[in-house]
């Protein structure tokens, strides 16, 4: 019987690499945050502190760079719910959002669940790469 280790990093190295991104110990380390605990909603300030909690010394402005590469790159979506305050969705499908005014919260809408019927034409020299739509609610 043969035993096959997995590296507590092999994911996070094959994720980082197949997105075409340079594997630094910080982006390893927030890719292991972000991504071992399954798809969820996170800000930069969240993410930064639980970077601190886990021993990982990363500046904040780090986390706020690492997160708009990994954006870029594919592997994240940024949720813009008003200015100056974003949330970085590690699940990049098709879906939508509700958020929870209140709390700050966001939960996901499977993206069947929302038609949108009419969308109006991209100005001159774009194209509408996605329609995203976040649901407001009290509470």
């Amino acid at each position: 019987m043969t035993m096959v280790t997995v590296r507590p990093y092999s994911q996070a190295l094959d994720r980082l690499r197949s997105a075409g991104l340079r594997p630094t110990r910080q982006r390893l380390a927030l890719a292991r945050l972000l991504f071992d605990a399954g798809d969820r909603h996170v800000s930069a300030e969240q993410l930064h502190t639980e970077a601190v909690s886990n021993n990982i010394r990363v500046s904040l402005a780090t986390v706020y760079n690492t997160l708009h590469q990994f954006t870029d790159s594919g592997l994240l979506r940024e949720i813009v719910v008003d200015a100056g305050r974003s949330y970085f969705d590690t699940n990049t499908s098709d879906h939508h959002h509700f958020f929870f005014e209140r709390s700050g919260k966001l939960s996901d809408i499977p993206g069947e669940m929302i038609g949108v019927t009419k969308v109006p034409q991209a100005p001159e020299g774009f194209k509408i790469s996605r329609v995203e739509v976040i649901v407001r609610v009290d509470g």
